[in-house]
This record gives structure tokens, C-alpha cells and sequence, in this order.
């Protein structure tokens, strides 16, 4: 499952973060970081996804 989840974080952040803490300050930020630059956003869905995982 965490492969996935890192998969999904390299491709499409929000979704990952989403999928990782729900809908919170987290993913509102990683909409936003991705919004306005990709790779920031792509950071730091990984690390949500490496901090939480299980």
C-alpha cells in the first residue's frame, strides 16, 4: 500500500495527501504548494506519505 501511496505522491500530491490525513491543513497546503509549483507539492505528499506510514 505505501508503494502506492508514493506512486500516487509523485503523480498527483493532493490525492495522496488526501488519502493519507483526510481532508485538513496538510492537504489544503499541498493543494496550494502544488498549485503554485509542482515539485514543492511533490515533497511534501512524500513526506506525509513517509511520516504516516503504517
Amino acid at each position: 500500500m505505501d508503494i502506492i501511496r508514493i506512486i500516487i505522491a509523485i503523480f498527483i500530491p493532493p490525492l495522496a495527501a488526501f488519502l493519507t490525513v483526510g481532508i485538513g491543513l496538510h492537504f489544503w497546503l499541498n493543494l496550494i504548494l502544488t498549485l503554485c509549483f509542482f515539485v514543492p507539492g511533490m515533497i511534501h505528499a512524500l513526506w506525509l506519505v513517509v511520516k504516516n506510514g503504517k
